[in-house]
């Protein structure tokens, strides 16, 4: 019995990761490249669960920090791997990964949150406040990271130049940095709701050993998910191409593969009536998306001399003023319905059509 509870899936998953990486069967026929992909996904949702494991050991503001930390190293790891696989779209990967997670987490996770809730109970209530602090933040980094870059003369085109992005990095983190003080220490009673601050719903905190193995377990899921992406770069971008799409679908399928352990963490407490932690959930994970990721990939294309786009087009910055729009909308009350949901999940659609279909 206490062999059964010991081998957890999270626990299998990230050994039988590195020994499929390191005994070479990766790339080796198109069945093993399947079982590689099914590894590379279970390792992220795996990894994940040892942050929270840990994050919950640690306590807050830490454990924020701690999630925030993984899901950023896992989306530049993914990202910087298909970065040096020398393809065609590999100068915007970094910008399609980021917008589609942005897209993906205002429009699809915040819309079937939404939605779902809203069906179950007819409306749900949250704390209006924080909504407008999450989109204040994310809004400001939105357009210095996504958008500023179209309109800067130093270096032609979308691109910024080092020193450009050296500040438009420094400038991501003190927003974020500002938040997490915001929302941890200064204004926490923005964040959590009378009901949930009442009523505990999380275990005890996991003993000190479990905590050790799950740091050894997340670093080796991190070093796999990492090493294998790589490996599938090609066979992913292969794909892409073979039904016609364009190159920001392989920013797509990375954003959905990092955001779904998360997204599916803040469907479940929108069901249980915690529409708050789901939005807590939900735009905060868009805010270490951007407001993390930017700054941890521009430090390796600046160290390593590696050129990457940051501007979007006029489609996507239509796309995302809309969504943004919208969002601020259907958070300003502080309750939702299921319209607002339907909303943002034809949004979602509207996107992803449009990326598949220009």
């Amino acid at each position: 019995m206490k062999l059964k509870k010991f081998i957890h899936w999270t626990v299998l998953v990230p050994l039988l990761s590195a020994a499929f990486y390191l005994l070479g069967f990766l790339n080796n026929t198109p069945l093993t490249n399947i079982i590689g992909a099914l590894l590379l996904f279970s390792s992220v949702m795996a990894a994940v669960h040892h942050a929270e494991v840990i994050a919950h050991k640690v306590g807050e503001p830490y454990g924020t920090v701690i999630l925030a930390i993984c899901i950023t190293i896992l989306e530049v790891g993914l990202i910087i791997s298909f970065m040096l696989s020398g393809s065609e779209g590999a100068l915007t990967y970094a910008r399609d990964t980021v917008f589609a997670a942005v897209m993906i987490i205002l429009n699809g996770i915040l819309g079937i949150c939404i939605w779902v809730g809203s069906r179950k109970y007819k409306e749900q209530f949250f704390i209006a406040n924080s909504a407008t602090t999450y989109l204040v933040s994310l809004v400001a980094i939105l357009v210095l990271t996504l958008i500023l870059p179209n309109y800067t003369s130093t270096k032609h085109g979308p691109f910024y130049s080092n020193p450009q992005l050296v500040f438009v990095s420094l400038a991501c983190l003190t927003i974020y940095g500002t938040f997490l003080m915001f929302q941890n220490v200064r204004h926490r009673n923005y964040f959590v709701t009378e009901k949930e601050d009442k009523t505990p719903h999380e275990a005890d905190p996991p003993s000190v050993r479990k905590a050790l193995t799950s740091l050894f377990l997340l670093i080796i899921c991190l070093a796999v998910v990492i090493f294998m992406a790589k490996g599938l770069s090609p066979v992913i971008e292969g794909f892409v191409e073979s039904i016609g799409a364009p190159h920001e679908l392989v920013g797509v399928i990375i954003a959905f593969v990092v955001l779904l352990p998360e997204g599916l963490a803040a469907i479940r407490a929108a069901r249980n009536n915690q529409i708050q932690s789901s939005i807590n959930l939900s735009l905060g994970s868009a805010l270490a998306s951007v407001g993390l990721t930017i700054p941890t990939v521009s430090v390796v294309c600046i160290i390593y001399d590696i050129p990457f786009v940051l501007g979007l087009g006029m489609k996507s910055i239509i796309l995302l003023a809309l969504s943004v729009f919208i969002v601020m909308l259907s958070l300003s009350r502080g309750k939702t319905n299921h319209l607002y949901g339907t909303v943002l999940l034809v949004n979602l659609a509207a996107y992803i059509f449009t990326v598949i279909v220009p």
